[in-house]
C-alpha cells in the first residue's frame, strides 16, 4: 500500500510573516500586497498660482527613475488630497481660484483618466487625508469627513479635530489617522491629534510637532508616521516622525533636499516618497527615505511637471 504525505494548508494572517514546514514557505497576505502594489500616483497640482494641473504621474516605490503619465484628473486643482486602498486612489477636494467639493478615482494597477466618485459636504481646499483598506478620511480645519473607498458616493461627515487648522498633513495605520499641524487663525499651529478610523467621532489630542508648521505633507508605514516639509515661519526641509499606535510629540528623522512647502507624500511599508513642492514656483523632484531609519533624503528621479500642492497615493501605504 502506497501512502501520499498530508499537506497541511494555513492562511496567514496579515500579522504573522511567513509560515514554513520543510521546505514550504508561505508569504504573509500583506506582503503579497505590498508586491502587487507598489504603484505610487502623483496627482494635480499648480505652477504658479494660477496654472493648475489635472496631471496624474505614476512610479514604482521600490525602484528609482522618473515618473510616467498616467492620466488626468477630472478637474485640474491645487490642494487637493488623497486616499487609496490596494486598488483604488481617490483625491478629494482642491482649490481653481475658490475652494472645490470635487471627488474623483482611478484604478490603481491600470492607467487613464479619473472618473467621478462624489463630492464632499463642504468647498474644501485640503492637504491632510488618510485611508486605511476600507476607509479615507479628509480634514480641514474643523471638519472631518470619509468615504468608503471601493464604492462612490458623497463623504459623510467624521467628527472635528481638536483644533480649527487648515491645510495640515495627515497619515496613518490601519486602525488610526493622525493629523498634524495647520494654520489656526493666522498662527502656525503644532497640535497632532488622531482618530480610530473604524469610528466615527471627534478627535483625541496624541502630541505635538516639533514647532508650529502648516502645508507639510505626510506619510507613513503600519508604525511610524512622518512629515515633512511646510513653512514652521518660512521654507522647511525638516522631516519629523512619531509613533502611530502610541501618543507623544514628534521626533527629528533627518532633513529633505531642499527646503520647501506643499510637497506631496505617501509611502509603501518600507519607503518614503516625498514628491513635487514649492521651492520658487514648484518642484518636479522625487525624494525617498528608509522609513523605520533616520537620516536624510535621497533623490529618486523626476516628476514629469514641476509643481506644487499635488495629491499622492499608494497602493501600499502604512494603513493598508
Amino acid at each position: 500500500m502506497t501512502y501520499l504525505p498530508q499537506i497541511k494548508i494555513l492562511v496567514p494572517s496579515a500579522q504573522v510573516s511567513s509560515y514554513t514546514t520543510g521546505v514550504l514557505s508561505l508569504p504573509s497576505a500583506k506582503s503579497a500586497f505590498v508586491g502587487l502594489s507598489s504603484r505610487a500616483l502623483i496627482a494635480g497640482g499648480e505652477n504658479d498660482g494660477s496654472v493648475f494641473r489635472n496631471t496624474i504621474d505614476y512610479f514604482d516605490i521600490t525602484t528609482t527613475g522618473n515618473a510616467t503619465d498616467f492620466g488626468d484628473l477630472t478637474l485640474a486643482r491645487s490642494y487637493v488630497s488623497g486616499a487609496s486602498s490596494n486598488t483604488r486612489g481617490v483625491f478629494g477636494g482642491g482649490y481653481t481660484g475658490s475652494a472645490r467639493t470635487t471627488i474623483d478615482y482611478v484604478t490603481l494597477a491600470t492607467t487613464g483618466n479619473a472618473d467621478g466618485f462624489g463630492d464632499r459636504a463642504a468647498n474644501a481646499q485640503i492637504r491632510a487625508s488618510c485611508s486605511n483598506m476600507t476607509r479615507g478620511m479628509f480634514s480641514n480645519e474643523l471638519d472631518t469627513d470619509y468615504i468608503t473607498i471601493a464604492t462612490t458616493g458623497n463623504a459623510i461627515d467624521f467628527g472635528d479635530r481638536t483644533v480649527n487648522a487648515n491645510l495640515g498633513a495627515g497619515c496613518g495605520s490601519s486602525t488610526r489617522g493622525v493629523f498634524a499641524g495647520g494654520i489656526v487663525s493666522g498662527s502656525y499651529n503644532n497640535t497632532i491629534d488622531y482618530f480610530t478610523i473604524a469610528t466615527t467621532g471627534n478627535a483625541t489630542d496624541f502630541g505635538d510637532l516639533l514647532a508650529g508648521n502648516y502645508v507639510m505633507c505626510g506619510l507613513s508605514s503600519d508604525t511610524r508616521g512622518v512629515f515633512a516639509n511646510g513653512n514652521p515661519g518660512g521654507l522647511s526641509n525638516v522631516i519629523q516622525y512619531v509613533t502611530i499606535a502610541s501618543t507623544g510629540n514628534a521626533t527629528d528623522f533627518g532633513d529633505t533636499l531642499n527646503a520647501q512647502l506643499n510637497s506631496s507624500g505617501t509611502s509603501n511599508t518600507t519607503r518614503g516618497i516625498i514628491a513635487a513642492g514649492e521651492v520658487s514656483n514648484g518642484s518636479n523632484i522625487i525624494e525617498y527615505i528608509t522609513i523605520a531609519t533616520t537620516g536624510n533624503a535621497t533623490d529618486f528621479g523626476d516628476l514629469t511637471q514641476a509643481r506644487r500642492a499635488c495629491a499622492a497615493v499608494s497602493g501600499s501605504h502604512g494603513g493598508l
